[in-house]
């Protein structure tokens, strides 16, 4: 088994074809609204949120938007943005009562929003990206957060697999953005989940 250190980006950013066919096939392809431990993960990472409330959330990644609608309960307005039509067009149902939550669609690095946000949750997609457009992505994410905000990194973690490339190696990524400060993080046999802060310059 490798080391999890020998674990490398995949050589190209998957996709969005790949994705487009998922959702082809089946409108919720992991089946997100019935396995216990996508509901349990959402619980978590909503729970882990240090504070009570937040002014703008920008949550990429959305996918069906289950999370999305948990995280609007704590958020004045949210923006969540997915790549595949179809994830967009159900996550927009999935929120349709809730006025302060836009959906669009997006494809990232190349269009991250102009805005900047005190909440930023991705979950489950940073390992899908190359080296090239993982860094771009982070960076990106960083500047679109506030100082004094929270990003939320919540990721798949394969431990069949110590070599694969998953949540540990993404985090650690973004954890060596400087400016972050690491406030939350949990680790089980399932996910992990980690909350920097944006630390406020001198």
């Amino acid at each position: 088994m490798a080391d999890l250190d020998d674990a490398r980006p995949p050589a190209d950013t998957v996709p969005l074809d790949y994705f487009t066919g998922l959702y082809l096939a089946k409108d919720d392809p992991w089946d997100l609204a019935t396995k216990w431990h996508d509901q349990r993960k959402y619980a978590v990472t909503v729970a882990s949120l240090p504070r009570e409330h937040y002014r703008s959330c920008y949550e990429p990644g959305a996918s069906i938007g289950l999370l999305t609608r948990m995280l609007a309960a704590r958020c004045d307005e949210v923006l969540a943005v997915d790549s595949v039509d179809a994830a967009v067009e159900q996550a927009r149902e999935t929120v349709e009562d809730l006025p302060h939550v836009r959906v669009e669609r997006a494809d990232l690095p190349a269009e991250l929003p102009a805005a900047t946000f005190d909440l930023i949750v991705v979950g489950d997609l940073l390992y899908y990206f190359d080296e090239a457009d993982l860094n771009a992505t982070l960076d990106g994410l960083v500047q679109c957060l506030e100082p004094g905000g929270d990003i939320v990194g919540v990721h798949f973690r394969n431990r069949g697999d110590g070599g694969h490339y998953d949540g540990f190696q993404v985090h650690e990524a973004l954890a060596a953005r400087p400016g972050l400060e690491r406030v939350v993080h949990h680790e089980d046999e399932w996910f992990l989940l980690d909350v920097f802060r944006r630390t406020v310059p001198v």
